[in-house]
């Protein structure tokens, strides 16, 4: 295992682990990154595999409250429903993404200048989205309806584009259904566990075979650094935007985009 491909490692787990939870696409960036850094991995397993590391952040950010679920989920309708309105969310990515891995991986995993392309229009989006005066109905997490979260699911399925952005998928659709900026953003982060999860367990199996000693070395890198830097963004992002909107990821999506294809158009 080269010490170049060690740091590759480790900067694209910080690059996931920052900005996994933020709507600017982290497997955009991974791919992208990995490209220019000329970093490979299996049937690019890597992107997807390190973004359990994310998921451990949430985890242990939230696990209070999951706990708190958990515990009261016999006795609570209200924490009932909230479970079954997160599984509702995750069912359409579930079945889409079982589906379209195959294309997934090997057609759009592959299509830089397709990720820069979507990495722009999803940022006009952002400021589009951003100067809406739009009225919230729905506040509360806990309280979604379950049209809603099936709702949010199908907008989620569109961020198996690489550059769509997952996050800003199911955010963007939760307030142009209703929702807060600040409850949007949570049931992002929650409808994030199973569907990482799920996705980690499909790459995994599909390509058990294919990783050797090296790979998972590296991976295990990449998901340390991805829990340590998803950390920092976790705690912070939930006050970030609702005070500040979306404005300044709108702009870091139109720049990373713009600068990846020209960078492309270079040879690079």
């Amino acid at each position: 295992m080269e010490d170049q491909s060690i740091v590759s490692a480790l900067l694209l787990g910080l690059v996931e682990g920052l900005t996994e939870f933020i709507p600017v696409s982290s497997t955009a960036h991974v791919l992208l990154a990995g490209h220019f850094l000329g970093f490979r991995s299996p049937g690019n397993t890597f992107a997807v595999l390190i973004q359990l590391g994310a998921i451990l952040a949430i985890l242990s950010v939230y696990a209070q409250k999951l706990v708190g679920i958990a515990v009261t989920l016999p006795s609570s309708a209200r924490s009932r429903h909230f479970v079954l309105s997160i599984l509702v969310a995750f069912l359409p990515a579930a079945v889409i993404g079982a589906l379209a891995h195959g294309f997934i991986k090997s057609v759009l995993f592959e299509t830089p200048a397709l990720m820069c392309t979507v990495l722009i229009l999803g940022g006009l989006v952002l400021l589009w989205i951003d100067r809406q005066a739009l009225t919230p109905r729905y506040t509360d997490v806990m309280q979604y309806s379950l049209p809603l979260a099936f709702k949010i699911g199908l907008c989620q399925c569109v961020a198996m584009i690489p550059g769509v952005s997952r996050s800003g998928a199911t955010i963007v659709g939760a307030l142009l259904l209703g929702a807060d900026k600040r409850s949007a953003a949570e049931f992002s982060f929650f409808l994030a566990m199973p569907t990482m999860v799920g996705a980690f367990t499909l790459d995994l199996y599909k390509n058990r075979n294919a990783l050797n000693f090296d790979d998972t070395a590296l991976i295990a890198i990449g998901f340390v650094a991805a829990f340590i830097s998803a950390l920092l963004v976790v705690k912070s992002l939930l006050n970030y935007v609702s005070k500040r909107g979306y404005a300044f990821f709108a702009w870091w999506r139109i720049a990373v985009g713009g600068l990846g294809l020209a960078a492309l158009a270079l040879g690079f």
